[in-house]
């Protein structure tokens, strides 16, 4: 792995790449409150079967790429920085991964974008169709998300949660993202402007219009353990795809199914990328730890 400056209009994201420069493409996109780090073992195993991977530090994430105003932060932006990044990268086509706001982003660019992504796989985050759904009328779905509406306190959250040694922000990592990851996330959005860059995104307003369902090959994944998404929001996203659609359940594991549970993440996201491309029909992909299903 290496790590990659990318220029934009919107400013200069910090990235790391993996993988031969003339392997298929494929984008990782983060959520809050992590960086592209969280996708390292992802990224390594991409790059061993092949694949050209970069996980971006996202809008705010990236020094580079931090303006100050929530409207700044409105999902259109987020998936003009999909696109500005992947026409700097030179890529016509891709297949696109987000987790936790990396896939709501990545819905978004999907419906935006078709013909420019390959594949789509979103892991934990639900179409936000079927989110919205589930708000209206599943009382466990809202109350999950109150958190959000909390967070858009300004400056409160912010020296709440980086308050005592950043021990709320810790917290949110519930033990289940691994010390080192942690503490470099806790570094990273100690820095001035970071953790009221990456909080903007819930202050952001609402999307700018509606978002279709999802015509390419989807891949969901949603974790029993999640604390931010329950089962009424993630079974209504198949509603929300036509393209061809696998949904699998992680049994056990936490809303941080990247760093939580690797293996498999790795195994169905190359079982995917090879149903939907040209290296040819799925295969079963051996690693150390079992699906959870």
């Amino acid at each position: 792995m290496t790590e990659l400056s990318i220029s934009t209009g919107a400013g200069v994201f910090h990235a790391i790449v993996a993988g031969p420069p003339e392997g298929r493409p494929v984008l990782l996109l983060h959520g809050f409150p992590q960086t592209g780090l969280t996708w390292q073992r992802q990224i390594a195993a991409l790059a061993a079967h092949g694949y050209r991977v970069v996980a971006p530090d996202q809008r705010g994430y990236s020094p580079g790429a931090r303006p100050q105003r929530p409207e700044d932060y409105r999902i259109s932006l987020l998936v003009d920085d999909v696109v500005a990044i992947t026409e700097e990268l030179g890529w016509t086509a891709f297949d696109l991964v987000g987790h936790d706001w990396g896939g709501a982003v990545a819905w978004w660019t999907a419906d935006a974008h078709p013909s420019r992504v390959r594949t789509l796989t979103v892991v934990s985050t639900p179409h936000p169709g079927a989110l919205a759904t589930a708000l209206r009328t599943d009382k466990d779905q809202r109350e999950r998300s109150h958190y959000m509406i909390d967070w858009r306190e300004t400056p409160a959250t912010e020296e709440r949660m980086l308050a005592h040694d950043a021990l709320e922000l810790r917290a949110l990592y519930a033990g289940k993202v691994p010390q080192d990851s942690a503490e470099a996330y806790v570094r990273h959005l100690s820095r001035p402007g970071a953790l009221t860059a990456a909080l903007n995104w819930y202050r952001a307003g609402r999307p700018d219009g509606a978002i279709g369902v999802i015509d390419v090959p989807t891949l969901y994944i949603w974790s029993t353990e999640d604390s931010a998404f329950g089962a009424a929001a993630a079974q209504e996203t198949g509603r929300w795809v036509n393209g061809p659609y696998r949904f699998e359940t992680l049994q056990g594991v936490s809303h941080w199914v990247p760093e939580e549970a690797p293996e498999t993440l790795s195994r169905l996201l190359l079982e995917h990328l090879r149903a939907h491309g040209e290296y040819g029909t799925a295969a079963s992909i051996p690693f150390a730890d079992s699906p959870k299903r």
